[in-house]
């Protein structure tokens, strides 16, 4: 699995990956993640489907990890790769390299030479739920590779979050792990940053990049940069604010 500057992932990691890829926990998600891959899209309709929960994907050695929702139908269910293959993850890679985080503008495929550094993307769902809309057992489920990678990828400093499904996921991780109080209000709202113990140092909200967003102008691309930047301060050492 290659990753930024041809590194490979840390043991730990493809440990986790793999049982991510193999997971059966929930039947619900699994059944229409399958019965996507073999019905298709017309469009696609010469692809193999992947059809299997999808592992995140990044440098492992990331100051900057970008928790999302869930992989898409016809997307990373398709694909393989986290925001892969449709409309999301256009414009969330093509940000990511306007602001020298990714080699590249596009993501298609798993071996289209896409490199990340710096950031690490991963969702609070593994597998491609019905409308977009996991069950609150298929997030508990899930949860636990989340909390996973927040152990593994020990140079994160800054979680950006996609989305209030995606922002919740990840604050109960924090209070599963004692690593927040149980208690601590950390609302989501575009823009809002919410301040960390260390090593981490902040959470920074954004609107999902959905085509929903994105084509209403909700999330416009100077918008989503200003996050990203934003973020990568917060990493490099400036003071972020709570909101």
């Amino acid at each position: 699995m290659p990753t930024r500057s041809g590194l490979t992932l840390p043991p730990a990691l493809r440990t986790l990956n793999r049982e991510v890829i193999s997971c059966e926990k929930c039947p619900r998600l699994r059944t229409y993640c399958r019965r996507v891959a073999q019905d298709k899209r017309a469009a696609f309709r010469d692809w193999t489907y992947w059809g299997r929960p999808v592992p995140g994907f990044g440098d492992p050695d990331a100051r900057l990890f970008v928790v999302g929702l869930a992989p898409a139908a016809h997307g990373a269910n398709r694909t393989g790769r986290i925001f892969t293959g449709d409309r999301s993850g256009d414009f969330l890679f093509e940000a990511l390299h306007r602001v020298g985080l990714a080699n590249q503008p596009t993501s298609t495929h798993r071996d289209d030479g896409l490199e990340l550094t710096d950031v690490y993307v991963a969702a609070a769902v593994r597998c491609a739920p019905p409308g977009n809309k996991p069950l609150p057992e298929e997030l508990d489920h899930c949860r636990p590779y989340l909390e996973r990678e927040l152990g593994i990828l020990r140079q994160v400093r800054v979680f950006i979050t996609l989305g209030k499904i995606g922002h919740d996921a990840l604050v109960r991780s924090f209070v599963r792990l004692g690593l927040v109080e149980p208690g601590r209000k950390m609302p989501f709202a575009h823009g809002a940053v919410h301040e960390l113990p260390p090593p981490w140092k902040a959470v920074v909200c954004s609107y999902h990049v959905s085509q929903q967003n994105t084509f209403t102008g909700k999330l416009t691309p100077a918008m989503f940069d200003a996050i990203l930047e934003r973020a990568r301060r917060i990493a490099g050492g400036e003071s972020g604010a709570s909101a």
